[in-house]
């Protein structure tokens, strides 16, 4: 039987911690952010539009290959298995599924942030453009 993007949003949420909008606002404020990074796994025109501040931009389509240890074009900032990223995208599906990829990565800490932009948005949470 074929799945559905469903039951793959589903398996990658009950593996990725979700935060709130309210709860990723409070470490955007503390100093260095508490350690944690955000990054926007929205594409390149999203992000542009405008995103959390300071946020990096690592489309989820290129996001293995900027995180692999061995591909020619890795991303040096994302060798660090133990850095401390909360992911997000547009609702909130992308980031758990990305989250999911790089746990099984590697990588320890993750959070993806519920609602994504969309929830971030509606909460009237800081923007960058």
């Amino acid at each position: 039987m074929a799945r559905s993007l469903a039951d793959f949003v589903r398996e990658a949420l009950a593996a990725v911690e979700e935060i709130s909008p309210e709860g990723a606002a409070q470490i955007l404020e503390k100093p260095d952010r508490a350690g944690w990074d955000f990054v926007d796994v929205r594409e390149p025109d999203e992000f542009a539009a405008g995103h959390i501040p300071g946020a990096r931009n690592f489309p989820r389509g290129f996001l293995e290959v900027r995180a692999d240890l061995e591909h020619t074009k890795r991303d040096p900032w994302l060798e660090d298995r133990g850095r401390k990223m909360i992911l997000y995208c547009g609702g909130g599906h992308r980031s758990a599924l990305a989250g999911k990829t790089l746990q099984e990565m590697g990588f320890r800490r993750i959070l993806s942030l519920a609602g994504g932009w969309t929830g971030w948005v509606e909460h009237d949470l800081p923007v960058e453009r």
